[in-house]
This record gives C-alpha cells, structure tokens and sequence, in this order.
C-alpha cells in the first residue's frame, strides 16, 4: 500500500512556529539587565610585558585580542607594591586615606572592614561577587593574617584563593578556612581560572563580579608542564603567556553561556615588575640569573617599589562587546582608584557619599569611540607612605627626597637618585623620564607643588597625618609616625 503523506494545515503549522518560539526563548539564557564585570589582576606584570604594549619576546594572543576588541588604556597606574595596590582598588582610595586594623600603616595594610570595598558597592545592586587568588589585605602572610578581614568579610559571597604572596609557599583557602596547605604553584593559575569559569556558569543568570587575582608573575615563578620553555622570554615569559592562556578560557566561557556582551572584562597589574639584580636575598636563592624572574616596565625608567613610571604605570585592557568600542585607545590618566566609582556608575549605584572616595567614574573613557578625553586631575604617587611626586595632564614633578635605603636594592643604580630640587618631566615627549625640565617651567612646577601641599594636608605624608586619612579604631592614629619619620 502507497503511503500517503498529507501536509499539515495551514492553522497546525502556526501552531507549530508559536510552540517553537516560545520553546527557543523558553531554552535561551537569561541575561541579568545589568553587566557583569571580571577583573582579571596579575602580581608584578611589567608595563611591557605584553604584546599589545611592545613586548617582542612574549606572546599574548588573547590578551591582544583584548586589546583589539576594546580599549587600551595607557597611562593607566596602580600603586608601587601589592598590598596597597589592592586596597586602592578595592576601595577608590589611595592607600594612605584607608582605615587600617589598628591604625597601623604598613607597607602591606589590613584593610578595615569599615572601609568599602567594590564587592559591598555592587551587593545592594543584586550582584554576587567571588575573589579569586591573591587578597594581600588582610596580613602579608601565610598563616598570620586576620581572619576577619578575608574578602568574605570584605562584601564577597565566596572566596577561593590564598592570604598573600607566594614569596615560599601558597595557602589555600576556601571563603575562611584552609583547604591546602603549601599547593604545587605551577597549578595555580589553572585553578584560580576554573574557580573563576566555574562560578561564572553557575550565576550566569545573575549579574556577577569576579575579581580574579593571579599569584604571579610575582616570585616564586612557576608554571605547568605544557608551557615550560614556552617563550623566548625564559620562565617569567612561559609564566605570563600560561596566565594568557587562561584569560582566553575566560573570554571563552563568557561566549558559551551567553552573557560575553552584557560582561565587562578589564586586564591589569598591581605594580611594575621586580627588578632583581641588586637584591642580596633574591640572588642567593635565585642564582645570578636572577633578574630574569623579574619582568619589563620598556620604555618606563624605573621597576616595582619606585615611583618612576615603571614603578606603577601598568598595562590596562578593557573589553566589553557592543559596550567597549573596538581597537581604541586612549593616553588619558586613569587609575585602579577610578574602578570603584566606574563599576558602580556602570552597574546602576553610587560611589559611597559619607567618605571622600579619590577616584572619578571614567566610563566615558569605556564607552566613546573618537577618544574621550577627561577633566585633567591630579595623581599622586606615594611610595609606601611618602607622597614622592604628583602627574597633571603630560607634566610629572618628583620631590626633592633622599633615597628610600629600604628599597633602594629594588632599583638600578641610576634609579637611586638623590634630588635637590624638585624634577620636572614632560611624559608627552620624554616617557622615559631623562630630562629634567623644572629650570625652562618654574610655573608648571610652583603650580604642582600647591597640589603636593594639598596631598600631604588631605591625604598625608610619611610625617603627618591627612585632615581626611580615615580611623575607626581607637588611638594612636597612626602608630608608624612615633617608630620613624624616615620612611
């Protein structure tokens, strides 16, 4: 018997297409009405050391790709070392305004929890929020750090990273409590990122930050198997291009779950990378090779601690699909205090209003093709706790201080200079920082020395303390000013 095949009618086949739609929407991901946002933060990334911002020896596709897809910025800065890098970012603030456990300013502080951080700026707004890796502000230390001053206490829903650096070992923790001790570092890169893809599929309904800090390319170097000797720029390089491989398997995760367009994703560093050649620990254990586990601030004079450009002007990617506009870029002065109000202008909030918060929403900056420019501001350079120079728009003035002896192994000798009279530098024409131009432009430096005075009453300096510098435990404020003014 021939088989009969009758079309269906005409209402059926309506039918048909409505019950198809809706099951479409029905199995389509839905989108949070506000972006997400990843920042991705590594430890000691030198401003050249990576493709999208010279380096010659070290492959970043993804990175690049970054780059081409969104906006690079670059006079982006951070501060000189780890701990009060992240506090910046955390909070908008340079360190010497934040509160501190017990009002001690250290080189690497403990952040108060009274403080504000973005995690707790972004909470009311809907957002669930996990830290990634290295925190840094709770102790600069493995084991003696303050418990309660982890990122789950500090407006993040979870945590899965380790207290500090890893100078001898890492520590593992999840959200409080230790889950491994002294972890094989060559896997931590690939574990903070599967921590990271891992939280990102299971809140992609959500809108969500993820702050992602890498343990390197800070010492001890170490990477996995499949990228030893990868690089042509030795174990440091086969370290930063494992760390682009992961930011891929990020933007990948992104795309799969469908939240890539409706998810900024910013890439940057803390500081400048380690200049290691005249460090007495550092040779002993790492051979007279050792400058070699420290990366490239080229073409900026200087390295990690200082406050010559190399010292804290980092790399700085931002991408965001249909939101980012494409292969742009921009030579305007931002920094790591500018993320907390822009994330929260982004997201719908507001910057905290019962504190002074020194960073500025930028988000012009994300979001304009021709190249947006921003209100010239100043910037502050402080390494550690002394104010040492200050950039308005191309001119950057360097006080007239002794050399900081502390950390004076951490710099090439021609960095270690003894200024008798503040130095002037025209970064438009001279990013390198060779020629002192404070004789041809007294005007320019009498009018940067008024915002240093400014500083140093509203902020502080190494020996007094600024009108606005935040306390909320009891005195003495500032304990450090009674041990030395010689900072």
């Amino acid at each position: 018997m021939r088989s009969i095949f009758r079309l269906p009618s005409t209402s059926s086949v309506l039918a048909m297409l409505v019950w198809m739609s809706a099951s479409a929407v029905a199995a389509a991901p839905e989108v949070p009405s506000k972006p997400s946002f990843v920042i991705i933060f590594c430890d000691d990334l030198g401003y050249g050391d990576v493709g999208c911002f010279g380096s010659k020896t070290i492959k970043t596709p993804n990175i690049d790709r970054m780059a081409n897809e969104g906006l690079k910025l670059t006079s982006f800065y951070a501060q000189t070392v780890c701990g009060p890098s992240r506090a910046s970012l955390m909070t908008g603030c340079y360190p010497m305004r934040l509160a501190t456990e017990k009002n001690d300013v250290a080189v690497h502080p403990r952040l108060h929890t009274e403080e504000v951080t973005i995690a707790e700026v972004l909470k009311p707004l809907g957002y669930v929020s996990m830290a990634i890796g290295k925190w840094d502000l709770a102790g600069h230390s493995q084991s003696t750090y303050s418990r309660d001053l982890l990122p789950t206490y500090q407006g993040f829903d979870t945590f899965f990273g380790t207290p500090s650096s890893n100078d001898s070992i890492v520590n593992l923790l999840r959200d409080d409590q230790v889950i491994e001790k002294k972890a094989d570092m060559s896997q931590l890169t690939r574990r903070y990122t599967d921590e990271a893809i891992s939280f990102i599929k299971q809140n992609k309904e959500n809108p969500f930050f993820v702050y992602l800090a890498h343990s390197m390319p800070h010492i001890r170097l170490a990477v996995s198997d499949p990228f030893q000797g990868s690089s042509a720029g030795g174990i440091y390089g086969d370290v930063v291009e494992e760390i682009d491989w992961n930011v891929g398997r990020i933007l990948k995760v992104l795309r799969d779950v469908g939240v890539d367009e409706n998810t900024y994703v910013i890439f940057s560093s803390d500081n400048g990378p380690w200049y290691l050649g005249r460090s007495p620990n550092h040779l002993k254990r790492l051979g007279p090779n050792a400058e070699q586990h420290g990366g490239s601030a080229a073409p900026l004079r200087g390295a990690k601690t200082s406050t010559w450009e190399g010292g804290l002007r980092v790399p700085f990617v931002i991408r965001a699909p249909g939101k980012v506009p494409a292969r742009t870029q921009s030579d305007a002065v931002a920094a790591t205090i500018d993320l907390l109000p822009t994330l929260a202008a982004l997201a719908g909030g507001k910057t905290p209003s019962d504190r002074v918060i020194d960073g500025r929403d930028i988000t012009t900056l994300f979001t304009t093709a021709d190249g947006a420019e921003l209100p010239m501001k100043p910037y502050f350079y402080y390494g550690h706790r002394r104010l040492e120079a200050v950039r308005l728009g191309k001119w950057k003035l360097h006080l007239p201080l002794p050399v900081n002896q502390s950390w004076a192994k951490f710099s090439k000798v021609g960095d270690n200079v003894i200024l008798e009279t503040p130095a002037l530098y025209d970064l438009d024409t001279d990013i390198s920082e060779t020629r002192d131009v404070a004789a041809q432009h007294p005007e320019v430096v009498a009018r940067l020395m008024k915002f240093i005075e400014h500083a140093r009453a509203d902020i502080g300096d190494h020996d007094c303390v600024g009108e606005n510098a935040r306390f909320f435990d009891p005195d003495p404020r500032r304990p450090d000013l009674r041990k030395s003014t010689k900072q």
